[in-house]
């Protein structure tokens, strides 16, 4: 059975003047998903995520949230939506339970039914055991976490994530991913991030945006897919000569690496890795390593919002050393 849409985002642009900050972007978003929107800061992400949820009007295009039209029937199509802005908007001096009582009022929940959606909300955050503290004593990782549960309290059929777990430590993140995936059995989700482990850890699909525009869309399955390499890496202890290495079948170009080192590149679709191992065992060449290359998804994001190919780990380094400076 096909998933149900819940957003439908149709060539979305939002101006600054001149400035395109989001132009002409498609996506949509079906209930049960995690949907990854990633890019690096200032490419656009946060300000896609203010004018689906309501807080920009966009210059052109149109969004359909559950049916309900953003423009024309703003107050239904918003009622469906939970937001969680990068910079959470708590009141600080309220306890966990003041707060999220306040949030279930905005969003207009029967009073007869704002306790039970309190402490849902809690559950589901891991706040049960914090609901009389007050929201500046918490940590980092439970603040983010009173953030979702006010973004979660109203049970909207989509809740947008920008930046969850920016500035938390490790086990926090892993928390926090963890809850997020939970939030996807019941809901639709759009994680907004420009933290690459982020998306593989947790989305189900990927867009990445770069100046405004998007440079790729598609399940996760099929970005790990791109980040497979044509190259192998071959360790031999008793080397040939190099002539000898671009001779074999299926070889393209030999990269010598070290003394006993190689890259060796291919087409995609043919990896002559055992091939190789055979000829070199016959031939007595000392075998110690071989192995597939693959493109980590940094160097794949880099490709996509630079358009340059970037070779291996290093020279990822290096360009991100650049960009810093």
């Amino acid at each position: 059975m096909e998933n149900k849409k819940l957003l439908s985002v149709k060539h979305l642009s939002r101006f600054y003047g001149s400035l395109a900050a989001v132009n002409s972007i498609s996506f949509h978003l079906n209930k049960g998903e995690v949907l990854g929107f990633l890019g690096p800061n200032g490419a656009g992400k946060s300000t896609t995520m203010q004018v689906i949820t309501g807080n920009l009007a966009p210059s052109a295009g149109q969004i359909d949230i559950c049916g309900f039209d953003l423009i024309d029937s703003a107050k239904q199509a918003k009622a469906n939506i939970g937001y969680l802005p990068e910079q959470p908007p708590l009141y600080r001096e309220f306890t966990v339970d003041e707060y999220l009582l306040f949030c279930a009022q905005l969003n207009r929940i029967e009073k007869s039914k704002q306790n039970f959606a309190l402490t849902r909300a809690k559950e589901r955050c891991g706040l049960t055991q914090v609901g009389h503290r007050l929201i500046n004593n918490l940590s980092k990782g439970y603040q983010q976490r009173v953030g979702i549960a006010q973004a979660i309290i109203h049970s909207p059929e989509i809740v947008i994530l920008d930046e969850p777990t920016v500035g938390l430590d490790p086990i926090q993140i892993k928390e926090i991913r963890t809850l997020i995936r939970e939030l996807a059995q019941d809901h639709g989700v759009i994680l907004s991030t420009h933290i690459l482990p982020e998306v593989q850890m947790t989305c189900d699909r990927v867009q990445i945006i770069n100046h405004g525009q998007l440079v790729y869309s598609d399940d996760i399955n099929h970005l790990h897919q791109r980040m497979r390499s044509n190259s192998i890496i071959l360790g031999l202890n008793n080397p040939p000569a190099e002539t000898e290495l671009k001779s074999l079948t299926f070889i393209d170009e030999v990269e010598v690496l070290s003394e006993t080192r190689f890259r060796l590149s291919h087409a995609l679709e043919n990896s002559p890795a055992e091939n190789i191992a055979q000829i070199a065992a016959d031939k007595k060449w000392g075998l110690f390593e071989i192995r597939p290359e693959q493109k980590t998804l940094e160097q794949v994001f880099v490709e996509l919002t630079s358009g340059e190919v970037i070779a291996d780990e290093a020279d990822t380094e290096k360009y991100n050393g650049a960009s810093a400076a």
